[in-house]
């Protein structure tokens, strides 16, 4: 719809042009927008404005020669001149009634971008793997994950990954944690300064050991036994995150273990030493007090950083530019990580070792607030369970997956964020997740009553649309206020998913569907749908049919399910 509009004003700009009523070298391109206001129209352009210094012409005097230039089009129903010369242009309730046809017939795919250049990695959560993920995890989750679908649906081509963090010195407490948790349960000696970890998990992870292998490993050196259980207990943490976050909706197209950066290739060099080595070349390198640093100064860092310790260690950061080294020898034209506020000050540094390696201005990170959690108002520190932190894993469980996706989606990722699972949990029209999933179960009820199968909850309710609604269906009757009003937000779609992927931004669905579901709720009061009159209730039928899949899409770029009924 935008491009049509464009293409007019663009037409009768260049009609004026023609007829030398005014002298231009260059013919700008037309831009569109919509009004603050929706009094004033559907779109509003400011073209006329941009020609004055060019033409020496007042704007309001170009904005009515473009304006006489149109004259009647089916695609308008009103133009007019507002303020110093913005041209405010209404649709007609039939080009409106397009965007009918076009949800309906693209199902799923409405609201679709155009296929974008940009081959664009997004990494989220990357939780050390020594435990069970906090409620934080959990945010990070559905953010990247909804980012993910968002920019799908805009075009761009994406590719999940999960960092782990298996390296390094919390690895091996993690390792010693269990080990003297499994000599605890065997009633060996333990030493209870090596358990750096204490959680319950520990001891359960332990005795999952203690069952399936007995005390074969109790009198093994202890070097030996915190080696296997290093592995085994890892192993253990990581199916269980893969589990809880494929649960969660959550399916990563790769993992990537911070381990193979460490260890050494065919020719004796690990992933940290070629990076480092290909810095050096680039003079990127120097070497001062046995260390080895990366001049990140000249990238607009405001120190350089060490890469390799004196002692010949390698530094996280090391580590982490090594990785994003990986990252873009994978072919990716673009990368987001999302972390956690406490890293704000990690920033600069990253941007300064990509743009050394190469891809100046091709990291971008997204930074995310805490979650304060409740239980009706009052603050919830302690599992019920454990008696420890809340797990990210037992907040679906109480909460569930579509109402922990759509409040952790909902809230911009730069704001913190107030879940009380009390307000959550409440199915009711004050919960923002069961208004929009009750809108489109509405829609579905509707047909199945319009269809005689309303106790059928099973039934197709696109079967049920195409047998009610001709393919002929006159939607020129659509001419309320409601009707309007609901077909003008179907029409927004498209610019709301361009929006959400640009600014990185999917709490906008989550506030559109809210909008969109209003507006039905409001349509649903103001016009009667199923009626004797066989002509408008077709057309009522195929607008509030078009509204469910713009709904469904929608709860769909969120994650969360669109129930037939509730």
């Amino acid at each position: 719809m935008k491009d049509l509009v464009t293409g007019i004003i663009q037409d009768a700009l260049q009609t004026v042009i023609d007829a030398g009523q005014v002298s231009l070298d260059t013919v700008p391109a037309v831009d569109l927008e919509r009004p603050r206001d929706a009094a004033h129209g559907d779109w509003a352009t400011a073209v006329a404005l941009r020609m004055t210094k060019q033409t020496g012409m007042p704007p309001r005097q170009l904005a009515e020669l473009i304006v006489r230039s149109i004259g009647e089009h089916e695609t308008i129903a009103d133009v007019e001149i507002a303020g110093p010369g913005f041209i405010n242009v209404t649709l007609s309730s039939r080009a409106l009634g397009r965007v009918i046809a076009e949800a309906r017939g693209l199902k799923g795919d409405f609201g679709r971008g155009k296929p974008k250049d940009c081959y664009t990695q997004i990494e989220f959560v990357s939780a050390n793997p020594v435990g069970p993920m906090h409620v934080g995890h959990g945010r990070w989750a559905a953010l990247g994950d909804a980012l993910a679908l968002v920019m799908e649906h805009a075009g761009y081509e994406i590719r999940r990954e999960f960092l782990l963090n298996d390296e390094g010195h919390q690895m091996d407490v993690f390792a010693e944690s269990v080990a003297e948790r499994y000599m605890e349960l065997l009633g060996r000696d333990f030493d209870e300064d090596m358990i750096g970890y204490k959680g319950v998990y520990i001891k359960a992870i332990a005795a999952q050991i203690v069952e399936a292998e007995g005390e074969v490993w109790a009198d093994r050196p202890a070097t030996e036994r915190r080696a296997y259980f290093r592995e085994r207990s890892y192993a253990q943490v990581l199916e269980n995150m893969k589990a809880v976050l494929a649960r969660f909706g959550v399916v990563f197209d790769h993992w990537f273990s911070e381990h193979t950066l460490h260890v050494p290739d065919d020719e004796g060099k690990t992933g940290i030493q070629r990076t480092v080595d290909g810095l050096r070349e680039k003079g990127y390198i120097f070497d001062e007090d046995g260390a080895i640093w990366f001049k990140s100064t000249q990238f607009g860092d405001d120190k350089d950083r060490v890469l390799i310790k004196s002692d010949g260690v390698a530094t996280y950061f090391a580590a982490d530019v090594a990785y994003h080294a990986d990252k873009y020898s994978r072919g990716f034209d673009y990368v987001i990580n999302i972390w956690g506020a406490d890293h704000h000050g990690y920033i600069p540094r990253m941007k300064a070792a990509v743009a050394a390696l190469g891809y100046p201005g091709q990291l971008e990170i997204l930074l995310g607030q805490l979650v304060t959690l409740l239980r009706g108002g009052a603050p919830v520190r302690m599992s019920k369970r454990t008696g420890e932190m809340v797990t990210f894993e037992e907040l679906i469980d109480e909460v569930g997956v579509d109402a922990t996706r759509y409040h952790l989606v909902r809230t911009s990722s730069d704001q913190q964020l107030v879940f009380d699972i009390e307000a959550v949990s409440d199915q009711s029209a004050n919960n923002p997740v069961y208004y929009v999933q009750y809108a489109h179960a509405r829609v579905c009820s509707m047909f199945r009553r319009a269809a005689g199968v309303s106790g059928d909850h099973d039934a197709d309710v696109d079967a049920l649309a195409a047998s009610l609604i001709s393919v002929d269906v006159d939607l020129t009757l659509l001419s309320a206020d409601a009707e309007i009003a609901l077909m003008r937000k179907l029409s927004e779609f498209n610019e709301v998913v361009e929006r959400a992927a640009r600014d990185r931004a999917p709490f906008r669905v989550c506030h559109y569907a809210e909008e969109l579901a209003a507006l039905l709720h409001q349509f649903y009061g103001k016009c009667q749908v199923l009626s004797d009159d066989e002509n408008l209730q077709a057309a009522r039928l195929a607008l509030v049919d078009a509204t469910r899949h713009g709904l469904a899409t929608a709860l769909h770029l969120i994650g969360v399910s669109a129930p037939a009924s509730m």
